[in-house]
């Protein structure tokens, strides 16, 4: 079966015409998301529309893949944080149909990720699993016994980038304070740098916009506050991670998230850390890159959309 692929990121917005296991054609497209969806719509039309022109086999459905607390039964967004904000309640599956023709399957993007990992990737054979995926922001999925997990309102899972991991610390943009993600997110990193009473005086002030990147690369120049930045979103990450298995009992943990372009510098201290405090008394939780970082949403939410046409 072939169908077509949505992946709503906060930067990029990646679309593929996708079978089983093979990204056939893709394009990427700028998210703008702070702007809202609604406006990026016609260029998502346009660039999807080219891909169908394009496809060698007949597409049989439309999976997307998108931040927020996504009800998967209705194909709706319930709740979202500063990315894609008119997207709440917004009327997916009639777009989908009057644009393409198509029916259509939704997703939170972690979980989409969490699946197309499980059945393609890093997670083969494994169905107990956590997905963390580090970027704009912290997402979280969880799976039990091959059963990914929804709960009563969708949100089981989903929203380990917003445990609680310091309550004294900042509020974050989902209300609560000290979210492991106000700490350590592409978001976050800026407001905390600027904040700093070392930014002045720190050559990431001279940069026009501050990404996890250009702050590695100022580590390894030997930039005090951009090695002590990233330390902080070290332990943020692992704290995150510690917690997401305390509470699903994992056999591993797949880190994906376009921050995994720099792996060898972030996995090995969460493996580390967590090997030494996370209460696993029966062993070692894996922790494990995603296979692939760029298409996992992408090819968890065409498995999704394809078990629910059969």
């Amino acid at each position: 079966m072939t169908t077509l692929a949505l992946d709503l990121g906060g930067t990029r917005i990646k679309i593929g015409i996708v079978k089983r296991d093979k990204i056939l054609a893709s394009t990427m497209i700028d998210a703008l998301s702070a702007g809202g969806l609604q406006g990026r719509l016609p260029a998502i039309e346009d660039a999807a529309g080219d891909l169908l022109r394009r496809a060698e086999e007949p597409v049989s459905g439309l999976g997307i893949s998108a931040p927020g607390i996504v009800d998967s039964r209705a194909s709706r967004i319930y709740s979202i944080n500063a990315k894609y904000a008119d997207a709440v309640g917004f009327d997916f599956p009639s777009w989908a149909k009057e644009r393409f023709g198509l029916p259509l399957q939704m997703e939170n993007d972690a979980r989409s990720a969490l699946v197309g990992e499980w059945q393609f990737g890093a997670g083969r054979g494994c169905d107990n699993l956590v997905m963390v995926t580090l970027g704009t922001g912290i997402g979280g999925a969880a799976m039990i016994e091959g059963k990914p997990l929804y709960g009563k309102h969708f949100q089981a899972g989903c929203l380990g980038g917003h445990f609680t991991i310091d309550f004294e610390g900042d509020e974050c943009n989902c209300g609560n304070i000290g979210c492991a993600e106000s700490i350590a997110s592409s978001w976050a990193l800026p407001i905390r740098a600027r904040r700093d009473a070392d930014y002045a005086a720190s050559p990431l002030a001279s940069e026009p916009s501050l990404d996890y990147r250009t702050l590695l690369r100022y580590c390894g120049g030997g930039d005090p506050l951009a090695k002590r930045l990233f330390e902080e979103s070290l332990r943020a990450w692992t704290i995150c991670v510690i917690n997401l298995i305390h509470a699903y009992d994992p056999e591993m943990v797949i880190v994906g998230g376009g921050l995994m372009q720099s792996a060898e510098a972030i996995l090995p201290a969460i493996r580390d850390g967590v090997h030494r405090h996370a209460w696993t008394p029966w062993g070692k939780v894996q922790v494990q890159k995603a296979h692939d970082t760029e298409n996992a949403a992408l090819l968890g939410i065409s498995y999704l959309l394809e078990q629910r046409l059969r």
